[in-house]
């Protein structure tokens, strides 16, 4: 055989493996709304840099009469590939072979790369649509999932670990994406479940669809599961790439820093009157997000979940910071379960990926109610707690209105490992509100007496005064002027250097 011949066969062998399921099942996936693996990875990475592992890889099982239906590649397109000129490994699931689902064999390609982005210190981002395990192959697609879940535990805190949840994913599928740090889902056609509709069905007699059970909806507003919802495949994977401008690439490096182009001295005046003079008066705590980020582009993370506290992205000086803001806006901002992981989880991951934290503080404490109570507030309130204090990047609070109780204590305060803490002119830093003091310190008291000693109790607790006079509050500032402030805060602990006491690990109260 000729080497001509070789190079024809090796072409066919090739096109034939990127046909997937055939042409008909490709139409199939197009009609659902749907892309296919590999349009999926042309949008995701740089023109022309996807390079592809494994695209032979058969499975080897002859149970169910599978050794006469085998496609190369296996349900799996793995390798890697760059965004924005840096490299990223990744996988995509095919949904035209074998509806995507896990073998033995295409768990191996997963696992191949996986360990090469933990070797070589590159975020591993994962597309699925899956029908979960191959039941013909038993316990041996099982196997696979967990030998991929206990790469993601040791990539956790390494390596940046994506999942775009772009079609189906139940059962043992679900739990690799809940284990990586940022979920992606599309709005109607992905979904993701422990057990599906027809299963919840039999055990509670609940009816419920797909949509209700596990939709992008439902993950990005009731459950928190999900950290983004785009409202397709191609919006899905844009916003992915814009996520990963943000990162670094593994947890050595800093985020890349690119050129700033926004004064840094910049001035708000419109900030001096963002806070209402009324303490019971809401106002959008994004407003001061987007003014002082660099050309006012905030990149926010779980918009829909728990809408009383902010998590997202921005730039000050064209470098990544990570911003935790209470959002008066929302339930006074008040501190509850939900806000309470939300904030936790990703102020681990910043502090994991040497990402400066900012808090905006606007608190008037923690969510009272039995709810909340029997929800285990203590438990989930004390996440927040100790990831602040665990934290040993570069973390700045600012005092915009409200810090009050054990929630002052919680939103990143001096005594818990802040390095600059900041208050504008009118904030508040006290126990409780001067109502609640007064009518625990003076009981019997009422009419104008009330009046008075309430009045006098705001005067005394209701400013940053008494605080700053301790030296838990470093300096107070006028609003227009918090973006100057946050970059020299930022730039003066550029290179801070702190570690925890040597330990295996802490004991997170989970």
């Amino acid at each position: 055989m000729n080497n001509e011949i070789k190079y024809k066969q090796f072409e066919e062998k090739s096109n034939q493996a990127e046909l997937g399921g055939g042409q008909a099942r490709v139409e199939k996936q197009h009609a659902a709304g749907r892309l296919t693996a590999r349009e999926r990875i042309d949008l995701l990475v740089d023109a022309d840099t996807f390079v592809e592992f494994d695209k032979f890889v058969i499975h080897h099982s002859t149970n169910f009469g599978m050794e006469k239906t085998k496609f190369m590649g296996d349900g799996v397109v793995s390798g890697y590939g760059k965004i924005d000129g840096r490299i990223v490994y990744l996988y995509a699931q095919d949904f035209t072979v074998f509806g995507g689902s896990l073998s033995r064999t295409n768990a191996n390609k997963i696992i191949k790369v996986s360990k090469l982005a933990m070797k070589n210190g590159a975020p591993i981002i994962g597309l699925n649509d899956s029908g979960g395990a191959r039941i013909q192959e038993g316990v041996q697609s099982l196997a696979g999932y967990a030998d991929i879940f206990w790469l993601n535990t040791k990539s956790s805190g390494v390596v940046p670990q994506i999942s775009a949840i772009l079609g189906p994913c139940a059962g043992g599928a679900v739990y690799s994406p809940a284990l990586t740090d940022f979920i992606f889902m599309v709005k109607d056609t992905s979904y993701m479940f422990v057990t599906g509709p027809d299963v919840v069905k039999s055990v509670t007699n609940e009816e419920v669809t797909k949509k209700e059970l596990g939709g992008a909806v439902t993950h990005n507003t009731k459950s928190g599961v999900a950290h983004f919802m785009n409202e397709d495949d191609e919006s899905s994977i844009m916003a992915i790439r814009e996520l990963m401008a943000f990162l670094p690439s593994n947890n050595m490096d800093d985020a890349p820093r690119i050129p700033n182009n926004d004064p840094i001295d910049r001035t708000d005046e419109k900030l001096n009157s963002l806070v209402p003079a009324d303490p019971n008066k809401p106002y959008d705590i994004k407003e001061l997000i987007e003014s002082v980020v660099d050309n006012h582009y905030f990149y926010e993370v779980q918009e829909h979940y728990a809408q009383n506290i902010v998590i997202g992205y921005g730039r000050m000086d064209g470098r990544t910071v990570g911003f935790v803001a209470n959002q008066p806006a929302f339930y006074a901002g008040v501190l509850d379960i939900d806000s309470s992981i939300k904030s936790a989880r990703f102020v681990r991951f910043c502090d994991a990926f040497n990402i400066p934290l900012v808090v905006f503080e606007d608190v008037p404490g923690f969510l009272p109610g039995t709810v909340q109570e029997y929800g285990g507030i203590i438990k989930h309130g004390a996440k927040l707690l100790y990831a602040f204090a665990e934290a040993t990047v570069p973390k700045i609070t600012l005092i915009t209105r409200k810090a009050y109780g054990g929630a002052y204590c919680v939103m990143n305060s001096k005594q818990i490992g802040a390095d600059v803490n900041m208050a504008y002119p009118g904030a508040e830093i006290a126990v409780m509100g001067a109502a609640g003091a007064v009518n625990i310190l003076y009981r019997n008291i009422e009419g104008e007496e009330l009046t008075k000693t309430v009045n006098e109790y705001t005067d005394a607790f209701a400013n940053p005064y008494k605080a700053a006079e301790m030296g838990y509050i470093d300096e107070i500032i006028m609003p227009s002027e918090t973006r100057i402030k946050l970059i020299q805060a930022l730039e003066m602990t550029a290179n801070k250097s702190e570690q925890n006491p040597p330990k295996k690990h802490g004991n997170i109260p989970l």
